[in-house]
């Protein structure tokens, strides 16, 4: 090594050490931004409805700092030490992943059984990091907040950095042994990026999201743009003594793309097709801009993002994200949080927060900074005087707990998930509806045919009505007029799993009902669903939405689905009763809102009627019992009969 060389490492050394802190904490802020945005929108999607767009900043953000790390590392020694690399990132990564697997694996095995379903293969395929791989078979959506969510689906981004990790250093050192001109090397892996984002464009299925959303080929975009910039600007080699103009374009740039960014965290949907054909690439270009920015020392952004608070934050990044699933998920399986959501979000944050405190600091700093090397000497003291080793003790105790009862999880593990009573309930009775639907469209037409020349005499007397129908109104709480003129009105119905529970009775009083409804369906499909019965001319005059129970119900929403239904129809919209969770009361206000707004949108409201009947429900607190499906269906029957009325 010659002289020049040696002076320049030096040099470049004692200024690393000096500068090092500001480098990190800079993107600790951004990483602060990404993991609050994660947060927020998992407690409240409607405000945020791009904060899952969290995991593109943190690839970013991974892609640089890996890459620039490595670059560093070559530039100053020429050369790479790849199993030193892997020793950083398994006692970064592991202790904190394997506490959580072990700590919610063993919470599920004493108090929530029903998410057993797959545990060894999502805890195995954690461990290896291939996650994600399992989630696209075997995984739900990531934006199904209703049917069992599960505490671990938020792992599949671990995973594919994980994937990362593993082949990137023999990639950089490919890159840089064989390109002299890194700017090549940043166009190979921008190349590779777009043809990610074109692949996620292509792959893209509306009706299952899973293969683009957890797919390493179609989600790797980001963490390339993040080593392309790494590649292009290295922050050791940018000077912090920059001319005012070139700091007002740093922070120009960096601001916009800030700004830019907090606008699609509100407004991108994580469902919509635009995000994959387009929106999520864009949004990663920005995210680079601003890491970008924020390397750079002479920005004004990297001292803004570089405060005490996100500090803090973004040092604990990793593990805010590692157990806000749990906590949330558990937490919400034991309170109904739809009355009071804002003070729940806050309970729920503060848990996050002291579970990942404890975390880092008994868990995550101490084996970051452990010499594995002598764990033999360490093992051999221990047995020598256990006694002396009261700490050592305890942890030992707890983690032989969460050991034996993640043991017995995966013993337990059912060969397959088996469906709940209610499931099969709402399985049987969609069957019957679709049955049913096919006579209830042919009574349709009938019913119009006729409907001028109906007229039901409101004096109609009890003992003039047929035994069956004495029955039927008797039990659903009717008069004579009421379901006379319900058995003569056409109907269809488009909702989601408590529709499907009531579809039975439903079309018992409204033989002319044509049903539509899908466990876990929300807002964003009803209107497509609303078209297609439009144009197979099964849309009646009088339409019931009973949509609100799986998420939250945007007033973008709301307006497509009284468009799609269209102003010629009457709307009746029923309101959610899910008080286990936070959007319980937004969707409410946002369906009283709605009818306000539409002169031809009535409103159902099911959740007065039914708050303080818990008698009414099945255990989820949420789905109608038969006895409360008849109140519910009697409440639709009495709602859109006096409404017609008037007409």
């Amino acid at each position: 090594m010659d002289q020049s060389y040696t002076r320049v490492s030096r040099e470049f050394i004692r200024a690393q050490r000096a500068g090092k802190r500001r480098y990190i904490t800079g993107f600790d802020g951004i990483r602060t931004l990404a993991v609050l945005g994660v947060i927020i929108y998992h407690l409240a999607p409607s405000t945020l409805q791009g904060g899952y767009l969290g995991v593109p900043i943190f690839f970013v953000v991974s892609g640089y700092l890996i890459t620039y790390l490595l670059i560093q590392e070559w530039d100053t020694t020429h050369s790479i030490n790849i199993l030193g690399f892997y020793g950083r990132r398994l006692k970064r990564l592991y202790p904190a992943l394997v506490t959580m697997l072990l700590g919610t694996t063993a919470y599920i095995t004493l108090f929530q059984r029903n998410l057993l379903a797959n545990i060894r293969g999502t805890v195995l395929t954690n461990m290896i990091y291939g996650y994600n791989w399992f989630e696209i078979k075997h995984g739900q959506s990531y934006f199904d907040r209703f049917s069992g969510e599960s505490p671990f689906t938020h792992l599949w981004s671990l995973s594919i950095e994980g994937q990362f990790y593993l082949v990137w250093p023999f990639v950089v050192l490919a890159l840089l042994l064989f390109l002299r001109k890194r700017a090549r090397a940043a166009a190979i892996l921008l190349g590779i990026a777009i043809f990610s984002a074109i692949l996620m464009a292509i792959l893209y299925d509306p009706a299952n999201t899973n293969r683009v959303y957890y797919g390493t080929d179609t989600r790797m975009f980001a963490i390339l743009m993040g080593t392309a910039m790494a590649f292009l600007w290295p922050a050791h080699k940018l000077n912090a003594n920059v001319t005012p103009a070139h700091r007002l374009i740093l922070d120009v740039a960096g601001g916009l793309s800030l700004l830019i960014l907090i606008y699609m965290f509100f407004t991108m949907n994580g469902q919509a097709t635009s995000t994959y054909r387009g929106g999520m690439f864009w949004f990663t270009v920005f995210s680079g801009i601003l890491v970008g920015t924020v390397a750079h020392p002479g920005s004004d952004l990297n001292r803004v993002l570089s405060n005490r608070v996100f500090s803090y934050v973004g040092q604990r990044s990793y593990g805010i994200y590692l157990y806000q699933f749990p906590v949330m998920i558990f937490y919400e399986s034991r309170i109904n949080i739809g009355n009071h959501p804002l003070f729940h979000s806050l309970v729920e944050v503060a848990l996050i927060m002291l579970v990942t405190e404890i975390s880092y600091r008994w868990i995550e700093n101490p084996m970051r900074h452990y010499h594995y090397g002598q764990l033999t000497n360490d093992v051999r003291t221990y047995l020598q005087q256990p006694g002396a080793h009261r700490l050592a003790n305890s942890l030992g105790v707890v983690a032989a707990l969460l050991f034996g009862l993640t043991a017995v999880g995966f013993v337990q593990q059912p060969a397959a998930a088996k469906p709940t009573a209610l499931q099969q309930t709402i399985t049987a009775r969609q069957a019957a509806a679709k049955k049913k639907n096919e006579a209830a469209a042919k009574k349709q037409k009938a019913l119009a045919k006729q409907a001028s020349k109906i007229k039901h005499d409101k004096a109609v007397a009890f003992s003039k009505m047929s035994a069956a129908n004495q029955k039927t109104a008797k039990y659903y709480f009717l008069t004579a007029d009421e379901l006379l003129t319900s058995q003569q009105t056409p109907l269809t119905a488009v909702g989601d799993s408590v529709l499907l529970d009531d579809s039975g009775d439903l079309q018992k009083v409204f033989p002319g009902a044509i049903v539509d409804g899908a466990v876990g369906r929300q807002a964003d499909a009803v209107p497509g669903i609303l078209n297609s019965l439009s144009q197979r001319g099964q849309l009646a005059k009088n339409v019931l939405v009973n949509i609100g129970t799986n998420g939250y119900v945007t007033p973008d929403q709301a307006d497509q689905i009284v468009h799609a239904i269209g102003p010629d129809h009457q709307i009746f919209w029923v309101t959610a009763h899910v008080p286990t969770r936070e959007w319980q009361n937004s969707v409410n206000n946002r369906i009283a809102k709605t009818a306000d707004q539409y002169k031809n949108v009535h409103v159902i409201d099911w959740y007065t009627k039914a708050k303080n009947h818990t008698s009414w429900f099945v255990s989820d607190h949420v789905h109608p019992n038969d006895h409360g499906n008849r109140y519910y269906t009697s409440l639709i029957a009495k709602t859109i009969f006096k409404v017609n009325q008037k007409k």
